[in-house]
């Protein structure tokens, strides 16, 4: 993809730039959300939850929440199947996408020779069809592999596979280090995808089955299957952890997850500790129906905040606003590692082996 021809800055930490200049308004709640973020995680021992809505991953989000899950800050993901499939698409054709920074001046005739030129655009970024195409090719080999071993698995886990399989290996478009999908692989967390028919690959899935590539949809587990993986998810966690949830947009991804809390109280009549932090990042209001979604007092009605949880409403634009709290939040973790390294007897740490 082409770049802006733009020099590097030099080198001020996005926790210290946050801390001197977030004061007021949206710039103080979003230093306050990535410090409550940091907090409950690596100080209250809590664990947390990211939901993605919209087109966070080809907004390459990836950049910063991939170190934030392998700095184990990230114990869950509930992705839109758009966000979950864009992840690896980039690792396969990044280099080819074509960026149309004047998007907001398109006229249709301009976007329909942009389809006939093979792409797909989101916003100010076109996608090549060829990679959805190229990847659809090798999850069909994997659907059936499954069909024919009488397996069933989750939609997460299908991609886990792709990962593991080493299709990737010489697919760097943008670095491995950089797909949170890799890095949720690499951690093994699970990641919900509720409506994932709601995608390309999940179309692609539909027509292999009504063409009879597949037998029946049943080897791709049901979102019912996946509520249920999270009910027992957050039961087994709740016993010796808080958990928390941060929410960018609105949609599926974020109202799903957060149900579980009240299935389980209210469906389940087993009682369980609520959500006990929340941040939502968007720029959708909540009147006139423009957030999918409840804001935080209204959740305390629904059996999913406490009137004490900790919670930050950002109305900013989520490309801008998540990575920012995100690299806090793995500066912040680095910090406190360097400083719990650095007071450990010296002899302790010559005795360890290179790496450990």
């Amino acid at each position: 993809m082409s770049k802006s021809n733009m020099r590097k800055c030099d080198g001020q930490s996005i926790c210290a730039f946050l801390e001197s200049n977030f004061k007021h308004f949206n710039a103080r709640e979003t230093l306050d959300a990535a410090a409550g973020y940091y907090r409950f995680v690596s100080e209250e021992n809590g664990l947390m939850m990211v939901s993605l809505a919209g087109a966070m991953s080809t907004a390459e989000l990836g950049k910063t929440l991939a170190p934030l899950i392998r700095a184990g800050m990230v114990h869950a993901i509930s992705a839109t199947g758009a966000n979950i499939e864009e992840d690896i698409f980039n690792l396969v054709g990044n280099s080819r996408y074509k960026l149309q920074p004047d998007w907001r001046y398109l006229t249709m005739d301009q976007d329909a020779r942009t389809l006939a030129e093979g792409f797909n655009r989101v916003t100010d970024t076109c996608i090549p069809e060829d990679v959805m195409l190229e990847v659809h090719a090798a999850l069909l080999g994997i659907w059936q592999k499954a069909e024919m071993r009488n397996r069933r698995y989750y939609h997460w886990e299908y991609f886990y596979q792709l990962i593991r399989s080493g299709f990737f290996d010489d697919k760097h478009d943008v670095p491995l280090a950089d797909s949170w999908l890799v890095a949720a692989c690499e951690k093994n967390i699970p990641v919900y995808t509720p409506g994932s028919e709601d995608s390309t690959l999940g179309n692609m899935f539909c027509a292999d089955v009504m063409q009879g590539k597949l037998k029946s949809h049943g080897v791709l587990k049901s979102g019912t299957e996946q509520f249920a993986h999270l009910t027992e998810w957050y039961s087994e966690n709740d016993r010796d952890h808080s958990i928390g949830f941060f929410q960018i947009g609105g949609g599926i991804s974020g109202d799903f997850a957060m149900c579980v809390v009240p299935a389980i109280i209210q469906d389940h009549n087993i009682q369980c500790k609520h959500w006990r932090y929340f941040c939502h990042v968007g720029d959708a209001v909540t009147s006139y129906g423009g957030y999918s979604g409840c804001p935080p007092n209204e959740k305390v009605t629904w059996h999913k905040l406490d009137a004490d949880t900790e919670n930050y409403t950002i109305n900013s634009d989520a490309s801008i606003v998540a990575p920012l709290i995100f690299q806090y939040v793995i500066e912040k973790t680095a910090q406190a590692k360097a400083t719990k390294e650095a007071t450990r007897p010296a002899a302790k740490r010559q005795a360890e082996p290179v790496g450990a």
